[in-house]
């Protein structure tokens, strides 16, 4: 971390709206008018709407992801989190991945946490659900369903086969049904491959506690999501919520009873609770309290977006609020960046005000819904041609030229080239192989030494050899030394 003398903008978060905000104030910025600080766990933005196709192997996850680095090469990249601001002092405690926290004065906040995976206290949720708000999730799903058919074709165990090939999904919002959709299409396709495995064995579930899927995308198309998942042998159970699913059992509330290695968590999202320890006004969801142009309520100094900040939506009007999406996300971040140099010139700040363009949501290969937003008109697409909105809004939206070519061309090769259908689980333990090999050696040397008192002596020999063999070392070292220093 440099000093500098030049004011500080702290931006908090490097997702979407931090990656996008301090691009925009950096693009905007004069050389020398102040120093960006982004401040990140993760020294990369995961573009979250592409992690449903990550997770299918439509998309690699290299190309879902953008390196702050490269991206602000301009600012100041701190990989760690913020642990706590001290408003009145402006100062903010930086918690490092490795060494001690320390302070990091700014003159400016830019707070753009995002949102963590909303979740409920479900017996056994934490021990078996696995997430989808990352790209180690969708790497990690990918693997584990691949991993579950591997396990269902190698075994005659008719109990652990049905476990194994049962897929338990809640949340039936864009992440849920997009996930189940991306997949059941994957699943589908790996089938072929396993001798012992047929589509009719698998059985895909999707849960959700409202009474539709898909309520982004309005009621008509949201229906005809749920009758086409339907139709691809997904149960569908709404107005269901999970009860329990200690070890693997997942008890709904209808009575629904099933046995599962694979309970995927998509039920809606929170504001980082982070936020609680920034001392800033919030709303009574834990979202950051914003007026209009996005400065946070009672400062001149803060600003928050995105996920974590409650924003008026003045396009709707009737006191809503703007939605968690990307759409408006993009448009926040740009807003803020402008705001923020506004205030840095003592200009007055703008209001953010953006009219909703509709909602895309891909259902797995050629599979989608879209509706799409023209003035007053409202145009409801599904099938094929949905497919194709949504791959296009979203391959233009991922950030950087960079981004766009890789994903464009990872599209463009599934066009000709079959789906990768390889499980790489091992991938998340990758020392426990050598490990394992390593620890038996040693086991066993030290087995062997505990026995054969021959072996032992032998041992103790070759120590006092080595440790002979390497004072020696170290006196003819000495004497060149001190031989050049004479010199």
């Amino acid at each position: 971390m440099s000093t500098t003398e030049r004011p500080r903008i702290l931006v908090v978060g490097g997702g979407y709206v931090g990656l996008y905000a301090a691009r925009r104030i950096l693009k905007k910025m004069r050389y020398g008018e102040a120093t960006v600080t982004v401040v990140d766990p993760r020294s990369y933005m995961t573009y979250q709407p592409f992690l449903p196709e990550a997770a299918a192997g439509s998309i690699s996850p290299r190309h879902v992801v953008v390196p702050l680095r490269r991206v602000l090469p301009k600012a100041e990249v701190l990989t760690g989190r913020v642990g706590t601001i001290d408003q009145d002092r402006r100062v903010a405690t930086v918690v490092p991945l490795v060494g001690d926290s320390y302070e990091l004065p700014f003159d400016y906040l830019v707070v753009a946490l995002g949102a963590v995976s909303r979740t409920f206290p479900i017996p056994g949720l934490a021990e078996n659900g696995i997430g989808m708000k990352g790209v180690e999730e969708a790497i990690g799903l990918r693997n584990h369903v691949l991993e579950q058919l591997d396990k269902a074709d190698s075994t005659t165990d008719e109990e652990i086969r049905r476990k194994a090939l049962t897929f338990v999904f809640v949340g039936g919002g864009f992440a849920g049904a997009e996930t189940v959709g991306e997949i059941e299409d994957m699943a589908r396709d790996a089938a072929r491959y396993y001798p012992n495995v047929r589509r009719e064995d698998m059985r895909f579930v999707l849960v959700d506690v409202a009474e539709k899927i898909l309520p982004e995308v309005g009621p008509k198309l949201g229906e005809w999501g749920r009758e086409h998942l339907a139709d691809r042998g997904v149960e569908i159970y709404l107005g269901t919520s999970v009860k329990s699913c200690v070890d693997g059992r997942v008890v709904l509330s209808n009575g629904f009873e099933a046995d599962s290695h694979t309970i995927v968590w998509t039920a809606g999202v929170k504001p980082n609770p982070a936020l609680a320890n920034f001392g800033l006004p919030l709303g009574p969801r834990g979202h950051v309290d914003t007026e209009s142009t996005l400065q946070v309520k009672g400062t001149d100094y803060a600003w928050a977006a995105g996920d974590n900040a409650q924003i008026l939506d003045l396009a709707a009007g009737g006191g809503a609020y703007c939605p968690p999406n990307a759409q408006h996300a993009l448009r926040q971040a740009k807003a803020l960046g402008d705001n923020v140099i506004s205030r840095l010139r003592g200009f007055p700040q703008s209001d953010y005000k953006h009219a909703n363009k509709g909602a895309v949501a891909g259902l797995g290969l050629h599979k989608g819904v879209a509706m799409i937003v023209l003035g007053k008109l409202r145009l409801r697409l599904r099938g094929r041609l949905a497919w194709y909105m949504h791959r296009t809004y979203h391959g233009m939206a991922v950030p950087t030229w960079n981004r766009k070519i890789r994903v464009f061309a990872d599209w463009t090769l599934g066009m000709f080239l079959k789906r990768e259908v390889v499980s790489l689980g091992a991938m998340e333990k990758p020392r426990e192989e050598f490990h394992e090999a390593a620890s038996g050696v040693t086991a066993a040397a030290s087995a062997k030494k505990l026995t054969d008192p021959e072996a032992t002596a032998e041992a103790d020999r070759e120590a006092a050899r080595g440790a002979k063999k390497a004072a020696g070392k170290g006196d003819r070292s000495r004497r060149q030394t001190e031989t050049a220093g004479a010199s």
